[in-house]
């Protein structure tokens, strides 16, 4: 079988991560930050801050650890990111070492393919955890081997209209400016590459949506201050193209929690589902 099942708990090799202050910065912009005066601590050395969605950066290597693995013999074309967790334990530091320790944690069988988690824990020197990630892949045509279907999304919004609502314009060039933050996948940059892939032009990174999102809910709900930020998970649905603005919808049926779901409100298809955001409170 191409996918083996038994790999569950398997550890892929520790990644390192180096950064300065220009590297965070470089993030931030390719998130959008940077329009308004609020955001001038996540673009300016000065006093610089962290935004949280930058934990996604240091250990997105591990994606491309299950390429060649012994038990993942699997067409690297027909893997997708299908969600994203992040959660935070202390503020990212704006500049250092990390290192990330990635573990596969589940496989699911989802019928016309194959749902591969993994966790990855990113520590600082001192060995202290900062944040940990969950990636899930989705592998094409590798499911119906019997297996566990896995739990279901969950977070689906109310039926209500959202509390609150946050449009951000991408700008033609987002994608160019967010791969150079690690993900060069020539699909968020070539025309003949994009169009291979079923789309008439490069599309933005999911997780530079995510990091859209993410913002939105920063400045609703934790006044642009990191340290309120917990967690955020999402399910990746559509795509964006770079230019269209990204509309977050909000609701927080909780104190510590807030539903999420984004569309693009030139096409109002859906990009992110199935999506939360937790507080410290």
């Amino acid at each position: 079988m191409p996918i083996d099942p038994k790999l569950v708990g398997r550890e892929l090799p520790p990644l390192e991560h180096a950064y300065t202050n220009k590297d965070v910065i470089l993030y931030s912009l390719g998130i959008g930050a940077g329009a308004e005066s609020a955001d001038r601590k996540f673009v300016y050395e000065g006093n610089l801050e962290v935004l949280p969605t930058f934990g996604v950066i240091p250990p997105f290597g591990a994606l491309m650890g299950l390429i060649g693995m012994e038990g993942m013999d699997f067409n690297p074309a027909m893997l997708l990111h299908g969600e994203q967790y992040l959660e935070l334990y202390k503020p990212i530091p704006a500049e250092g070492k990390l290192t990330s320790h990635p573990q596969i944690s589940a496989i699911y069988d989802k019928g016309k393919g194959a749902l591969v988690e993994i966790d990855v824990v990113t520590k600082n020197t001192k060995g202290e955890t900062i944040f940990m990630n969950r990636f899930s892949t989705f592998i094409r045509g590798e499911g119906g081997f019997s297996g566990d279907r896995g739990p279901e999304p969950g977070n689906d919004p109310p039926d209500r209209e959202p509390d609150r609502v946050v449009s951000m314009k991408t700008l033609p060039q987002q994608a160019l400016i967010y791969r150079l933050s690690g993900d060069f996948n020539p699909l968020h940059a070539d025309p003949d590459f994009a169009a291979m892939g079923g789309f008439e032009k490069p599309i933005l990174h999911g997780l530079c949506t995510f990091g859209f999102a993410g913002r939105a809910v920063l400045k609703e709900y934790c006044g642009n201050d990191p340290s309120k930020f917990k967690a955020i998970k999402v399910r990746f649905s559509r795509h964006v193209f770079p230019g269209e603005t990204i509309v977050t919808e909000m609701w927080q049926e909780k104190p510590g929690q807030v539903i999420i779901r984004c569309k693009t409100a030139e096409r109002g298809e859906y990009c992110l589902t199935n999506a939360a955001v937790w507080l410290n409170i």
